[in-house]
């Protein structure tokens, strides 16, 4: 335990780093907080978790749209310039579905109005931004920075579903809703007034070829396609599950556990010395999600238990954190200089559209056929992380094995 702290400690000791930090936790807390907020709100208005589910989907696919656009504005304006103005559009389309499904208005204000958020920028990407500029040369204390970062993600998906569920349940569902956009905005002016720890912008070194042409990451970005599904789905079933046993506050909490048991294992990961290519590691990890995640698919079919789920989520939320530490770390090798919040971005993006995706098909299989049978469609999409990852994989190693061929003169 001491030499986890101190590896910690450390980061903290550069000058500006707890306080940019404390501003990315605020902004980053309500990215936990909107997706619940939207499904509940929704549904207890609209009576429907299809349309939910739907709308949410809408929402990150125009986010996995736009993100791209509002990071490469940042790389080359500057995480100040862009990211204020992009916070307050996005609030303003957040306000704009609480009034909608106020006061009755049609389904396609609903969809318009969550689209509208698409230009809320990527708070992680920024902060793992800054990390890579100040620790530029140590990779020992960059993988701890990232994983401090993925843990804090985690962090926030693990409150974040309980207060917008506390929130919704208790107050009036449009509560999470409201109290999100407050401290994203808050803690996004908090985060962008330190100004001493913002990477420079690099107009002239940033180079012309776009991150997701770059070699490595078109594969990188459909694995990430199809663990934002997992991530996706299982939100919506669970909230339907719990729902379905009369629990619908729980979900929340339940969620919650699931982060906190991947959050555990991220600090953790961050005080290890990564051992051997990443590509490999990466493999390794997906590998064990896949594994992991058929045990809330058995504990809802076969028990149909609430407190055995939340168990089961706990240890399948534990392969999560490293997954994504060595993606990020992977999108950071393979991204093209100058232009590395885009890359991230561009990672998120198709975390984002996999998670409508999820969204969508779970709230399909929770409507259509139960919410115990929806908990297939995480193992289905991690599965397909892994097909995909090994498949990459087995080509680069057999381009790199591949005999050189060389032609010898005949002799004269």
């Amino acid at each position: 335990m001491p030499h986890l702290v101190s590896r910690y400690r450390s980061l903290f000791a550069l000058p500006g780093t707890r306080a940019f930090t404390a501003g990315n936790l605020m902004a980053r807390l309500p990215m936990g907080m909107f997706g619940v907020s939207a499904v509940v709100m929704i549904a207890e208005t609209r009576g429907s978790y299809a349309l939910a589910g739907s709308v949410v989907a809408v929402g990150l696919a125009a986010t996995a749209v736009v993100a791209p656009w509002t990071a490469r504005l940042v790389d080359r304006y500057g995480q100040a310039r862009v990211a204020v103005p992009a916070t307050l559009l996005a609030a303003l389309g957040d306000l704009a579905l609480v009034l909608c499904t106020r006061y009755d208005a049609p389904d396609w204000t609903l969809f318009a109005s969550h689209a509208a958020t698409a230009t809320t920028p990527n708070i992680g990407g920024m902060a793992r931004a800054r990390w890579a500029h100040l620790l530029k040369g140590d990779a020992a204390a960059l993988h701890t920075a990232n994983s401090l970062e993925q843990s804090a993600d985690e962090l926030c998906f693990m409150l974040g579903p309980v207060l917008a569920a506390v929130l919704c349940g208790s107050l009036f569902p449009e509560a999470g809703t409201l109290v999100g956009v407050v401290l994203l905005v808050t803690g996004m002016l908090l985060f962008t007034a330190q100004r001493s720890t913002e990477p420079p912008v690099q107009r002239r070194r940033a180079s012309a070829v776009p991150p997701y042409r770059s070699p490595g990451m078109p594969p990188l970005l459909a694995v990430c396609l199809a663990m934002g599904a997992v991530f996706g789905s299982m939100e919506v079933v669970t909230i339907a599950f719990a729902d379905a046993q009369g629990h619908r506050t729980a979900a929340g909490a339940i969620l919650g556990l699931q982060a906190a048991g991947s959050c555990a294992a991220g600090l953790l990961y961050g005080t290890l010395k990564p051992a051997g290519p990443a590509e490999r590691r990466y493999a390794r990890c997906i590998a064990a999600m896949t594994a992991l995640l058929t045990l809330p698919l058995l504990a809802a079919s076969a028990t149909g238990s609430l407190v055995l789920l939340a168990g089961a989520l706990l240890l399948a939320g534990m392969a999560t954190a490293p997954t994504m530490i060595t993606n990020m770390a992977l999108v950071q090798q393979r991204t093209p200089e100058g232009r590395l919040n885009e890359g991230m971005t561009l990672a998120v993006t198709g975390l984002l559209g996999g998670i409508a995706l999820g969204s969508a098909a779970g709230g399909w299989m929770a409507e259509h056929t139960s919410a115990s049978a929806g908990y297939a469609v995480p193992v289905a999409s991690a599965a397909t992380a892994l097909a995909i990852t090994l498949t990459t994989t087995a080509t680069r190693r057999g381009r790199n094995k591949a005999p050189l061929v060389t032609t010898v003169a005949p002799e004269a």
